[in-house]
């Protein structure tokens, strides 16, 4: 009779066992080995990522310079009318006051205060303002102003708020985290619809369901990805770009989900049901796991630009400007640093596979991608919760910069090596601010999947 019940309890045990590890096995089964279009491994990117990369971006992330962030969160949606505003509280932004900005970052736009070159970049900018100033009409030379704001819009993957707006308002992002708010429904997907229907290059015979949670079925028993294989490698780089943004905002809110509201305190953690409902192979029809590989994709498109942008941001003329001169060095030190361990990764994505066919026809599928993506941009302006619209704004400004540095690789190896020369490249602190946040999201969804297989491996 003790052997039967011993072997039943340990059947149970094993049970237990096979549950647990099958639970972890749903979501995780396909997100390993070598990623499609790269040259890199999902264990590679793991252990770089959660060892060596980002403790230091944290770090960083919580300097005065990186906390404060400009955004226009008033702007109308340009696309639909019936623009509904989310009611609940925590879709709300709380903006900053005027004491809580630092001075630095308040009154100068610029980010190299401290440097001679700086300041000699700066006369030669005012003498040959000046110059065109005595000789030209005020219409020329508002002209002259536009066609420099054209000549940097044309550069953007991203529409980039107009900072001196009276709209536009700092917020520290250290009181506003990226985390569920209860935005969801038809409103929310319409979002997600919009982007992946009329934005992705998708065939408009391939329809994806409105609602995110249900997994596509075609009728000829293909799975949703199932049109990638057609596509040329940009089309397909530009999906995976897109469908690895929109898994990384999932991770975070699955990771910080409201999961207690009550009068005395709210509780937020890891929502393993949520996340499995998002990536477990078998709850989307196999697509989860895609998705979560697509994440990787985007952090190594990202990574890559943070090596690229490298050359600019060590000359002395940049500074991480708020102000305070010696907490600004050592910020400068740790970013630094920073970039120099992105640029150690040893299976960097090779961008020159990129746009390499017929000069003419990879010149107009590049602007036809960064056209795209720059309306991607301006769907953020109808996101109905304010915070997902930050958060929104900030990812997809910060993914636009990592583009538009990948693809000047001309301008920044021209960059002049004297402090005389005139910058070949430049990047404004807004894109700087958005460049690094926005991976310090991918770097965390990373990092949040090792929490999520554990959580995960101990699910009955």
């Amino acid at each position: 009779m003790k052997r039967y019940v011993f072997l039943g309890v340990l059947s149970m045990y094993y049970l237990q066992v096979s549950s647990s590890s099958s639970a972890a096995h749903g979501c995780f089964c396909q997100v390993t080995g070598s990623l499609d279009d790269c040259a890199c491994d999902v264990e590679t990117i793991d252990a770089f990522n959660n060892e060596q990369l980002f403790p230091k971006l944290q770090k960083l992330l919580e300097s005065d310079y990186f906390r404060f962030y400009k955004v226009n969160l008033n702007k109308p949606c340009p696309f639909w009318t019936d623009n509904a505003l989310c009611g609940q509280k925590n879709c709300a932004v709380i903006p900053c006051t005027p004491n809580e900005v630092p001075e630095g970052i308040k009154t100068n736009g610029h980010h190299n205060k401290y440097s001679a070159e700086a300041n000699n970049q700066e006369c030669e900018k005012a003498e040959t303002l000046g110059a065109v100033d005595s000789s030209l009409s005020k219409e020329t030379r508002q002209a002259l102003l536009e066609w420099n704001k054209h000549d940097d819009e044309a550069e953007r993957f991203c529409v980039i708020d107009d900072e001196e707006s009276p709209d536009s308002q700092y917020v520290d992002l250290l009181l506003n985290p990226e985390r569920f708010t209860g935005y969801k429904g038809p409103e929310a997907w319409q979002i997600w619809n919009s982007i992946y229907e009329e934005n992705c290059f998708k065939p408009y015979t391939v329809k994806r369901p409105l609602n995110p949670m249900v997994s596509y079925s075609g009728t000829d028993g293909k799975t949703f990805y199932s049109w990638l294989d057609g596509q040329c490698v940009e089309k397909r780089a530009f999906f995976r770009l897109v469908s690895g943004l929109h898994s990384s905002i999932n991770i975070h809110l699955s990771a910080r989900y409201l999961l207690d509201d009550n009068w005395f305190q709210k509780k937020w953690g890891h929502n393993v049901s949520e996340f499995q409902q998002r990536f477990d192979a078998q709850l989307t029809n196999g697509e989860g796991p895609k998705r979560l590989r697509n994440l990787y994709f985007l952090y190594l498109i990202e990574l890559r630009a943070l090596a690229k942008v490298l050359p600019l941001l060590q000359r002395p003329s940049f500074q991480l400007y708020t102000g305070q001169p010696t907490q600004d060095r050592q910020h400068k030190r740790v970013l630094l640093e920073l970039l120099q361990v992105a640029k150690s990764f040893p299976l960097h994505f090779d961008e020159t596979s990129l746009f390499a066919g017929n000069k003419e026809e990879a010149a107009n599928l590049k602007e036809d991608f960064r056209l795209t993506f720059r309306n991607i941009s301006r769907i953020m302006d109808c996101v109905g919760c304010f915070k997902c619209r930050l958060w929104g704004k900030l990812q997809t400004q910060g993914l636009g910069t990592a583009l538009k540095i990948l693809f000047s690789e001309r301008q920044i190896e021209a960059l002049p090596k004297s402090s005389s020369g005139r910058l070949t490249f430049q990047l404004s602190r807004q894109e700087i601010v958005s460049l690094l946040n926005a991976f310090g999201r991918i770097s965390t969804s990373i990092r949040e999947l090792e929490n999520f297989r554990s959580l995960l491996s101990k699910v009955r």
